[in-house]
């Protein structure tokens, strides 16, 4: 697994994490950092990215569960199964405001999808990203 995929996993580690134990993510988050000691092989490291991705969503949750609300078609943000929501808060973060190509974070978003979440998943988080990549440049004029 690549660098920046294992650093989305992380991160959406941490964003499922905190929503399920009711924390604020970036509390979570600063949990996680003072718990990685570099000098224990057996603590999972958090990457930059991992954090800079958390960071992200975030940054700009109001507006992602606004957008997911919107584009979900048939679903609020509060039914989604509760992966389902984190992976696509994560992909449309990083899809909107972060430094990679959109399709690329579709793409991995769809595959944390597949490895973590339904059967259906990976098709409803292709979807829903797909729709806010198709209006990027309007959404983020």
């Amino acid at each position: 697994m690549a660098a920046r995929s294992k650093a989305r996993k992380r991160a959406l580690d941490v964003l499922y994490e905190a929503e399920q134990r009711g924390l604020p993510p970036l509390e979570l988050l600063s949990q996680r950092l003072a718990s990685t000691n570099p000098s224990d092989p057996g603590a999972p490291p958090m990457p930059e990215y991992a954090v800079e991705l958390v960071e992200l969503v975030v940054a700009h949750l109001a507006r992602v569960d606004e957008l997911l609300a919107t584009y979900s078609q048939g679903w609020t943000v509060e039914r989604m199964p509760d992966v389902d929501r984190a992976v696509l808060r994560l992909g449309a973060a990083e899809l909107l405001w972060g430094d990679v190509p959109g399709a690329v974070a579709v793409d991995e978003a769809v595959e944390l999808a597949r490895a973590l979440s339904t059967d259906d998943s990976p098709g409803f988080v292709n979807g829903v990203l797909g729709r806010l990549l198709e209006m990027k440049p309007a959404l983020t004029a």
